[in-house]
């Protein structure tokens, strides 16, 4: 018994480190999936929106000091009990998640490793199990070493955790497993090959026949049958292949260029996916970097989901020497955890990409 305790206890310690590192690596990124959580769709606790960043960031240092805590054996009671509790919440989330099919992904590995709702809930069963082992087994947990040893240690997992996730809020994700990173040619992960899978949709259509509902299912061709039409509806059998990019556009009254602009020599991106909610110092390192890029030779765009009147109201404040362009939201806060932040595109292909606060570290060297 002994052993299966150890052997536990250094598998769900590690997991629990990694999979909460990954995701301090892009606090960002996981209150965007809290947000999806608490959404009126799914749980509907909408009134802890605004507070999904600050949850974020506590939960994965929690997630990551549990694991450390459960390896070096620091107050063995608190943390298989916490792991318990925790777990136990998780479980039943990704059940409710994925029997619902609430939320597609759960983010408990970040952008790093994606899992469907039912791998999600498998993968917490399974971590269940292994908790109860060590649960059941918790007087073979002793610290690793002294006492005040283990303490600091436990202290100083928990200093590095606070640096590192306020590093990566103050500049970027350290890692970017997104497929906007830097190296990235972003019109090749829009490109869907043409063997790719085609995605497997059954249609449900409802009709009223002789007074009965009667529901015949297709794949998409209207069907044949003599009854009045009520509604249809759709469930996705196979996905298929979807691009690394699919939601990605720049649009403004009614132009799309997004081609245009993904297959020009030198670009630089100005992105603030609401202008409202943009850090003012940050609105005006953008102003500067413009400029500059502008001077230098540059294409510059800026990309922001606020509507026209918004964006001529900033434009006017900061005396912006560029347009904005339209996009989607949620592919703007996927681009760069920055609001506003920058690229700089080469034919497409992403040579820089920096947070506001590291503007003064761009290469806007002049091109022809």
């Amino acid at each position: 018994m002994k052993k299966i305790v150890s052997v536990s206890r250094i598998l769900v310690g590690v997991l629990f480190i990694i999979s909460g590192l990954i995701k301090l690596n892009d606090p960002i990124g996981f209150s965007i999936k809290l947000e999806e959580y608490f959404s009126a769709a799914v749980l509907n606790l909408t009134f802890l929106e605004p507070y999904a960043l600050i949850i974020s960031i506590l939960v994965v240092i929690f997630e990551v000091l549990l694991g450390i805590f459960l390896l070096i054996g620091y107050k063995p009671k608190f943390t298989v009990w916490s792991l318990l509790l925790m777990i136990l919440f998780f479980t039943f989330l990704t059940f409710y998640s994925a029997y619902f099919n609430k939320v597609t992904d759960c983010g408990c590995f970040g952008d790093a490793i994606k899992l469907t709702p039912w791998q999600t809930f498998s993968k917490d069963v399974v971590l269940l199990i292994f908790i109860l082992i060590i649960f059941s087994g918790i007087r073979f947990i002793k610290p690793v070493f002294s006492n005040f040893q283990t303490t600091i240690l436990a202290l100083f997992g928990f200093i590095g955790c606070l640096g590192f996730g306020y590093h990566v809020l103050m500049h970027l994700p350290v890692v970017d497993f997104r497929p906007y990173n830097v190296g990235a040619n972003l019109w090749d992960n829009m490109i869907v090959p043409e063997d790719a899978p085609k995605a497997d949709i059954d249609y449900m259509w409802t009709f009223n026949v002789n007074g009965k509902e009667e529901v015949v299912t297709t794949k998409g061709s209207y069907p044949t049958i003599d009854g009045d039409f009520i509604s249809v509806d759709t469930e996705v059998i196979d996905p298929g292949y979807e691009a690394p990019i699919h939601d990605f556009s720049m649009e403004r009254n009614g132009e799309d260029i997004t081609e245009d602009v993904l297959h020009d020599d030198h670009v630089v991106l100005l992105v603030a996916y609401n202008l409202e909610k943009s850090e003012k110092p940050g609105l005006q390192a953008i102003k500067n970097a413009s400029d500059k890029a502008i001077e230098n030779g540059y294409r510059v765009i800026g990309l922001t989901a606020s509507g026209d009147e918004i964006q001529e109201k900033f434009k006017e404040e900061f005396h912006f020497n560029f347009d904005f362009y339209f996009s989607d939201e949620t592919a703007l806060k996927t681009i760069v955890r920055s609001n506003p932040g920058i690229l700089i595109l080469e034919k497409g292909t992403v040579i820089q990409k920096v947070h506001w606060n590291d503007v003064d570290n761009l290469n806007l060297n002049k091109v022809n």
